[in-house]
């Protein structure tokens, strides 16, 4: 037995607490260890906030040889508490942290002797190699066989090169029957539809933003599910679960510009008859792509813009132009799709000057929905790296990094962030399309301007 977990939330987040979904990429790893043979449980206790008392009976009950638990920087203190607890009542029990943290700082994780291994990036190729070995005995001469691993020998903490599967498809749908499904939320942002799921087709990202490290997780190539596994999918969702929504979690839904052309002529074929969102990049769309996303049930689509300033998105490295975010807004309010806006203040060299011309450029484009996000620097990308060496940060917390400059500190952004969202809607175009969404009134001009 096999038992896959997350963890409780932390205590605090400068996130918030994520929506209610399932832990996708947990799951993937569950139904290819199915597919190798092996008995697989899950328990996400992100959702169920179990006390770690009753994590211990769960684990006592049904006595797993391996437990695999996600671990976030924000979820690192949850993560070792639970293993502690896993081996108090089950000392035999080989304990494995994978996700983000363990992928990024590995290191921190294995300095905990509750934690044996670490897998580093996607988990299904790696967690399976790791069962396999484990169950033929574990060979110390056989361990730098298994790939994505981290492990110790010889007193050191030692990583095996990390592997990445070029066909995706030979992944399973991932085992959302071993979650608590009626639990998730049915309704979710940017899609009427309801019930609405998730799904999670494409890995990887075409850019490299120092401020992001997704290169580090998914590796140098973006790949995804063939369009006829997507459709199966699907059509698999709606069957199973009722699917009427399906919001495409994941950067770049459009890298290939014939693959989603070609998803949407199957969706179409199939009469699936589903809404769905997605996200992707402002240089991955044309008018063509759009339109015939539309045509196949796209509703929504959601754009990380991050900043309306150049010296900002050079900074970053975003490799997009103002130009190409303006089209792109432009385009999809010619087909007629929504979009979301999501934009990050807060980078080391950003002035508040800077942070203003990114509220002035949020409402020129004017999203059906946006976002401000107060940029948290976490270990794996480059800023964080340059943060520590110049000393540009407040305090670290849970190995996140508070940034300070000569410009701001975190409470300066805090009051920023208010600011920005309470002034967004405050343009008489976005009164006026709030009024007529809400089918209050028709409101001429003049009093619109009176407002």
């Amino acid at each position: 037995m096999i038992l896959l977990m997350t963890t409780a939330p932390p205590e605090k987040s400068p996130w918030g607490i994520a929506n209610k979904l399932p832990p996708l990429g947990l799951a993937y790893v569950a139904g290819a260890l199915e597919k190798a043979g092996f008995s697989v449980s899950m328990l996400d206790n992100y959702l169920e906030k179990k006390p770690l008392k009753e994590v211990k009976q769960i684990v006592k009950r049904l006595s797993p040889t391996i437990v695999g638990i996600t671990c976030s920087s924000n979820t690192y203190k949850p993560c070792i508490e639970t293993a502690k607890a896993i081996k108090e009542v089950l000392p035999s029990c080989v304990v494995v942290a994978g996700g983000w943290h363990a992928t990024c700082m590995p290191e921190t994780i294995l300095q905990h002797n509750e934690i044996d291994y670490a897998i580093l990036g996607e988990g299904e190729r790696g967690m399976v190699a790791l069962a396999n070995y484990l169950r033929e005995g574990g060979d110390k001469s056989a361990v730098s066989s298994v790939p994505s691993l981290v492990y110790r020998q010889d007193g050191q903490i030692k990583k095996n090169p990390q592997s990445f599967i070029a066909d995706l498809d030979e992944i399973p749908f991932p085992a959302r029957h071993l979650l608590p499904m009626d639990l998730y939320d049915q309704k979710l942002e940017y899609i009427e539809a309801t019930p609405a799921h998730t799904m999670a087709v494409v890995r990887g990202c075409t850019h490299d933003c120092n401020w992001c490290n997704s290169k580090g997780i998914w590796g140098p190539k973006c790949r995804a599910f063939s369009p006829l596994r997507i459709v199966d999918e699907m059509s698999f969702m709606a069957e199973k679960y009722g699917s009427k929504g399906i919001y495409f979690v994941g950067d770049n839904f459009t890298f290939n510009k014939k693959k989603t052309m070609e998803l949407c002529r199957l969706i179409k074929e199939r009469k699936l008859n589903m809404e769905w969102a997605c996200e992707t990049g402002v240089d991955m769309v044309s008018k063509e792509l759009l339109a015939e996303m539309k045509s196949a049930g796209c509703r929504t689509i959601f754009f990380g813009v991050e900043s309306g300033s150049p010296k900002i998105l050079e900074k970053i490295n975003r490799g997009v132009t103002i130009q190409q975010i303006t089209e792109a807004f432009k385009l999809c309010k010619e087909v007629g799709l929504k979009t979301v806006a999501s934009f990050i203040f807060g980078i080391p060299g950003e002035t508040i000057k800077d942070m203003e011309t990114t509220f002035k450029f949020a409402q020129k484009l004017d999203p059906d929905w946006h976002l401000f996000n107060i940029f948290i620097p976490y270990p794996g990308c480059r800023i964080y790296d340059e943060i520590l060496q110049t000393g540009q940060y407040d305090h670290i917390e849970d190995f996140l990094a508070y940034v300070k400059t000569d410009e701001f500190d975190y409470q300066t952004l805090l009051e920023i962030h208010r600011k920005f969202h309470r002034n967004f809607n405050k343009t008489p175009k976005r009164i006026l399309r709030k009024i007529r969404e809400e089918g209050i009134v028709k409101v001429s001009k003049k009093a619109l301007h009176a407002l």
